[in-house]
């Protein structure tokens, strides 16, 4: 991605790079960090993080309860992992995790980009009470980023 993101956060994390990619790249266990985020189901045969495979993912905040579809971009172990995000056909956003190797572990970058139209900006307002989808998914960021590393370092 060239353009820069509307939300991204960072973390150093003292495990492996391939561990690190190893949890952000499963979909299951991305859930039990994320703040809206809450699980999925792989769509059209899909069983795993490969390019091109595509995941329901299951949405929550408050009793507000809504899917998504995601397809993966990127899976490069170690390294990237990043999914597109449509609902209802249209595009929403794009997720993107990327992993750099340090000294001690890795650091990992967090970031989305929105990309909803006007119309789904202010239904999704509506429907989820969030006037700034930007910094509220940077504070959700920084949320699940704390939880990654808790979970890699334990």
């Amino acid at each position: 991605m060239t353009a820069k993101p509307t939300a991204s956060a960072q973390i150093e994390v003292n495990a492996s790079p391939d561990q690190v990619y190893e949890l952000v790249s499963d979909p299951g266990k991305l859930a039990e960090f994320a703040e809206e985020y809450s699980g999925h189901s792989w769509l059209g045969g899909a069983n795993g993080a490969k390019v091109g495979a595509r995941f329901r993912g299951n949405n929550r905040k408050g009793i507000a309860r809504w899917s998504t579809t995601a397809t993966v971009t990127d899976a490069v172990p170690g390294r990237r992992f990043a999914f597109d995000v449509t609902a209802f056909g249209f595009p929403v956003s794009r997720w993107q995790y990327e992993i750099e190797p340090t000294g001690d572990g890795c650091c990992v970058t967090e970031s989305t980009w929105e990309r909803r139209g006007p119309a789904l900006k202010v239904v999704g307002a509506f429907l989820s009470g969030v006037k700034d989808r930007a910094e509220y998914n940077r504070r959700n960021i920084e949320a699940t980023l704390r939880r990654l590393k808790a979970h890699a370092e334990s």
